[in-house]
């Protein structure tokens, strides 16, 4: 007897629903993953990390999460700019692979890879915050995001709608202006209050703006630091053999060293003031601004915890922090991020789940972003697709040991030549004990980048004996033979990561020469 087809049909989708994903071995019951995400949030701004800020108590919430769960002490950003390290995240690709290695880059919905495999491997998928991607974020099942930057203040969203993207928005406004990490938590939780498939585990993806300069915070925490001084790191006045060998400083800064843009610019400091208040004042209003933007993510996250708690659904969901690449808080005179410089290098990760994690745990594996696909994926027992260049590190979140052949190092690269903060374009290797970093100062083919070349150079430093990286070593001759070796540890990297200096002959002769 011939089955109708409509049943021959349905059996077939049933089929491919469940064999459409391989599944790690041992598979159990997925859980709820709430991915958060703030933009520029450097981890020695969080209480946590203990870093000279961690007396102003500036995140509480997260202190808690990392008490409760495992803080990850050397995660790093392999390009520290926002779209390319959304990117790497969305895909589990280094920049040269997926093809966002400047601002100027988009991630269309058949490269939204996360969103895509969480949404086959069962999950309900929501995309609320910043997304910075520029294309529709259409692998998720519900997305509410602000366009590009998108304002600190009764900002606008674009939403799924009859028009096609990006016609359809709507704007959050408050009779006192509503910030946008009140606006953006609103929309999750009205997402997780209302979801339409109770049924799935969810898996969310909740970014801020904030603390991404220019820091505005809401009006509550005007006050908040009022009194305090801000201590302020040795390096902002002090910094020793920093940066390339007997030539000025690049990059914008805090105080009046770069002319044409510094933080006093910013923050409206009195250009007849002597270089040293001038610098002090920048700075304090400076981290001030950024700081109340930060506890205003932190209470925000609260606001998470407490409906997940209320809800019973808190022990069965993983949390996970982070934020899309450091930043510098004035360390070396230097605001913003793309250095690959620790402070800007350094991603905050913090995960709890006590079904998995011990509390209070730490680790110091090397990790980078192009490992958090991979890792999201295997939280949801799904394996990672062989076109992601990242692993999973899941294992090392339960307690385990890193396997033997863990990654001993991390491969950075900087492609946006030059714009808006003066940054020459670089490449180097970070690993437990060393960071060589080769400034080659070429536009390549990086859209956005600027034309004029810099001077090529070389930085090394001994994070052993100088973890503030004061002394750029690489002149000195008890370090030759580290030179060397971390050279052809960069070229090994480079080829693995597909990354090689064969692709651009002028690189390719720069460094040659160097």
């Amino acid at each position: 007897m011939h089955q109708p087809r409509s049943y021959c049909l349905m059996f077939c989708c049933l089929l491919s629903c469940l064999t459409v994903l391989p599944r790690l071995q041992g598979a159990e019951e997925q859980p709820n993953i709430l991915y958060i995400m703030s933009d520029d949030h450097a981890a020695h701004a969080i209480g946590a990390y203990g870093s000279r800020l961690a007396e102003l108590n500036p995140t509480p919430t997260l202190d808690r999460i990392a008490q409760e769960g495992i803080l990850l002490k050397n995660v790093f950003c392999t390009n520290s700019i926002c779209t390319p390290s959304r990117a790497t995240i969305m895909t589990g690709q280094y920049s040269h692979v997926n093809g966002v290695t400047t601002l100027n880059g988009a991630i269309p919905a058949e490269k939204q890879h996360l969103a895509r495999l969480m949404k086959q491997a069962g999950y309900e998928t929501a995309m609320v915050g910043k997304w910075h991607l520029k294309k529709e974020p259409a692998a998720f099942d519900f997305y509410t995001v602000l366009p590009g930057q998108g304002n600190y203040f009764n900002p606008l969203f674009r939403v799924r709608g009859p028009q096609p993207w990006p016609k359809n928005e709507f704007r959050v406004a408050g009779y006192d202006s509503k910030h946008s990490s009140d606006a953006i938590t609103d929309i999750s939780l009205k997402w997780l209050k209302n979801r339409k498939q109770k049924q799935k585990p969810f898996f969310l993806m909740h970014h801020f703006k904030a603390p991404h300069d220019n820091f505005e915070n809401a009006e509550r925490y005007d006050w908040l630091y009022q009194d305090a001084t801000i201590p302020e790191p040795a390096s902002l006045w002090q910094r020793g053999q920093h940066g390339p060998l007997n030539k000025p400083l690049y990059g914008t800064s805090v105080g009046p060293r770069n002319e044409r843009r510094n933080m006093g610019h910013h923050m409206f400091v009195d250009p007849s003031l002597s270089e040293e208040k001038y610098t002090r004042a920048a700075y304090q209003r400076y981290l001030k601004k950024f700081l109340r933007c930060v506890r205003g993510v932190d209470d925000n996250i609260k606001r998470l915890l407490d409906h997940l708690e209320q809800t019973g659904e808190l022990d069965n969901t993983i949390i996970v922090y982070t934020a899309d690449q450091g930043f510098m808080l004035g360390e070396h005179d230097y605001i913003d991020k793309r250095w690959m410089y620790e402070e800007s290098l350094r991603m905050p990760f913090i995960v709890r789940y006590p079904k998995w994690i011990k509390a209070g745990s730490t680790s110091d594996a090397i990790i980078n972003n192009v490992d958090f696909a991979p890792t999201l994926l295997a939280m949801a027992n799904v394996e990672k697709p062989d076109f992601m260049q990242g692993r999973s590190f899941l294992p090392i979140l339960k307690g385990e040991q890193p396997p033997a052949d863990w990654k001993q190092a991390s491969y950075y690269r900087y492609w946006m030549h030059m714009a808006h903060h003066d940054n020459p374009a670089h490449y180097g290797i970070r690993t437990q004990d060393f960071k060589l970093i080769f400034f080659y100062g070429l536009p390549l083919d990086a859209p956005g980048a600027v034309k004029q070349p810099t001077e090529a150079y070389w930085e090394l430093y001994d994070l052993r004996n100088d973890p503030h990286e004061m002394q750029n070593v690489i002149a000195d001759p008890q370090y030759q033979s580290t030179v060397k070796q971390l050279k052809q540890q960069l070229d090994q990297l480079k080829t693995e990561v597909g990354d090689t200096d064969e692709n651009y002959p002028e690189l390719k002769a720069r460094r040659d020469a160097s």
